[in-house]
């Protein structure tokens, strides 16, 4: 009966709890264990990363927020300087009517004008 492995020891500790022998610290200690933890501030792809890992989703989903995060913000960014530009071209052609129909205007079309301003200040 040579070939079977030894039984293991169990060994009560200070505190009444049971342990294997082999896995029983070096020293014990029979207060509570303080951890020390120091949180460094990372770059935010690497702090999502770290966490994702760290919850157990898994690789693809870090590798899809590494990728996909950065991307969403290109796209967000290219959609609102589009707006922008839209925006500031409405601008400019507004204005561009606005002269060329002031100046082209008769004396009948500013009298038309006083007459609406009159009638917007009765109401």
């Amino acid at each position: 009966m040579n070939h079977l492995p030894e039984p293991t020891r169990v060994v009560r500790l200070p505190d009444g709890t049971h342990i294997y022998a082999d896995q029983m610290p070096a020293t014990f200690q029979s207060g509570p264990q303080v951890v020390h933890q120091h949180i460094h501030q990372a770059a935010p792809d690497k702090t999502v990363q770290r966490i994702a890992l760290g919850s157990g989703i898994g690789a693809g989903a870090v590798a899809a927020g590494v990728y996909f995060g950065p991307l969403l913000i290109g796209a967000l960014t290219a959609i609102a300087a589009n707006i922008a530009m839209l925006a500031f071209l409405a601008l400019i052609l507004g204005w561009g009517v606005h002269t060329v129909v002031k100046s082209l205007g008769s004396p009948d079309a500013a009298s038309a004008v006083k007459n609406v301003r009159k009638a917007r200040r009765r109401r």
